[in-house]
């Protein structure tokens, strides 16, 4: 009797909801986008840099929320999803700002916002340990979650190719009045406000290391000049994956742009602790 071989598993992992957060202000050059690089001991994107975000925890889904600005259905329409889902997603995107970087989207009353997040330091931790959820932190500290601080950008999805793959909405949001955002965090090796253009540089440079969907979204933000002109803006927002293809006969991830992308990359050796994307 002959052994039945079991074929390999080819079903790609499935891409975990995220939220990432585009945090803007005003700067003497122009609008200025808060940046993180990445410690390496992050299994994903480590040594990158970034925008504050991370996956959707099943503590955003949290029904029970003081909430002001566009309901959860509006936010499912713009990202081609349900409420419930969407909800999380935004949620997420206020939680992981906080936790990465201080800065929070939520104030007292409907129409303000905290002006000084050192009085949540606590629960800042606890939140990121994962001791407390959004919603219970909302509630006790009576405040309302301000979704109109915020505003839909793009939808990446990592390609299948990847072991760790997300489903990522990205949001903007500009800086509020009287806080500060601030790199304490365990993620974070450094920090800084930089205009597109000077991130973009930095990248050509071989100083940072930007993957596509970052370098895409600095791109569409260096065309604006001020955050006034981005909070206005209403982008279409269209599931990108990429796919694993060939670009002059080498093996390149295909997305908007890529040949721009590629074209720009610079060399390995030049590369400030972390891999060539490809």
């Amino acid at each position: 009797m002959s052994e039945t071989v079991a074929e390999p598993d080819s079903t790609p992992p499935r891409a975990r909801d995220a939220s990432t957060v585009m945090l803007v202000r005003d700067g003497a050059s122009g609008p200025e986008v808060f940046m993180q690089r990445r410690v390496q001991a992050m299994a994903f994107a480590a040594g990158m840099t970034v925008f504050p975000g991370g996956g959707v925890d099943p503590s955003d889904a949290q029904a029970e929320i003081a909430w002001a600005g566009p309901d959860p259905v509006w936010w499912g329409r713009r990202f081609g999803t349900d409420a419930a889902r969407a909800q999380a997603l935004v949620c997420a995107a206020v939680r992981e700002t906080f936790e990465e970087c201080g800065v929070l989207l939520a104030g007292p009353t409907a129409d303000t916002v905290v002006s000084d997040t050192a009085v949540h330091r606590e629960a800042r931790g606890r939140l990121e340990r994962r001791d407390l959820s959004l919603g219970t932190f909302l509630a006790e500290a009576n405040l309302v979650l301000r979704a109109d601080l915020l505003r839909p950008w793009a939808n990446w999805i990592t390609p299948v190719v990847e072991e760790r793959r997300y489903d990522t909405r990205f949001f903007v949001a500009v800086l509020p009045t009287g806080q500060r955002a601030d790199g304490a965090t365990s993620e974070a090796h450094e920090v800084a406000w930089r205009t597109p253009a000077e991130s973009l540089r930095r990248w050509r440079a071989g100083d940072d290391v930007l993957l596509p969907p970052t370098w895409s979204q600095l791109v569409a933000l260096g065309e604006f000049g001020s955050t006034a002109d981005i909070l206005a803006a209403d982008p279409i927002i269209e599931p990108i994956q990429p796919v694993l293809g060939t670009l002059d006969g080498r093996p390149r991830l295909q997305f908007p742009d890529n040949d721009r992308y590629f074209a720009d990359l610079p060399d390995p050796s030049r590369l400030q602790g972390s891999k060539r994307p490809s």
